[in-house]
């Protein structure tokens, strides 16, 4: 794997991060500057510098991860940022999980979350900080996996 791939994507999973931490902290401005910068980081993949496994995931998730990021940018309600977060969330766990990481990313789960239904995000911390409620309930979740390459 040369080093080009892996900063294409690292790129990308570190503006999520950076959302999702805003969005722990419900602050609708920084979560649309993160949703911003992720959008510019989607746009700037070449998907002939992706591994197979990546690119088959790439296909079927570009397109959803750009229309939430181009969505999250154009809101400052975190309420909206936060159900656009869920579908990219799933996204982002599909394409973290062919990726060769250089460290360890936590899924993590809110049940009370998304009407009652749950939803999930990922975290680089094993401590829940729930991006989904932020003070109101910033414990609430669990880890349901841990990926590691």
């Amino acid at each position: 794997m040369n080093m080009q791939e892996l900063s294409q994507l690292k790129g990308v999973f570190d503006h999520y991060f950076a959302l999702k931490d805003a969005l722990v902290k419900t602050d609708g401005n920084k979560a649309s500057a993160s949703g911003a910068a992720l959008l510019t980081s989607l746009e700037a993949i070449d998907m002939g510098k992706l591994n197979m496994n990546e690119h088959t995931t790439w296909m079927k998730v570009e397109k959803p991860l750009k229309t939430d990021a181009r969505h999250i940018k154009e809101n400052k309600d975190t309420e909206q940022q936060r159900e656009y977060f869920i579908s990219l969330s799933k996204n982002m766990y599909e394409l973290i999980k062919e990726t060769n990481l250089t460290e360890t990313v936590y899924y993590q789960f809110c049940p009370m979350a998304n009407d009652g239904k749950g939803a999930h995000w990922l975290s680089k911390e094993s401590v829940i900080k729930n991006p989904y409620y932020g003070s109101q309930m910033l414990s609430c979740g669990k880890v349901v996996e841990t990926i590691k390459q």
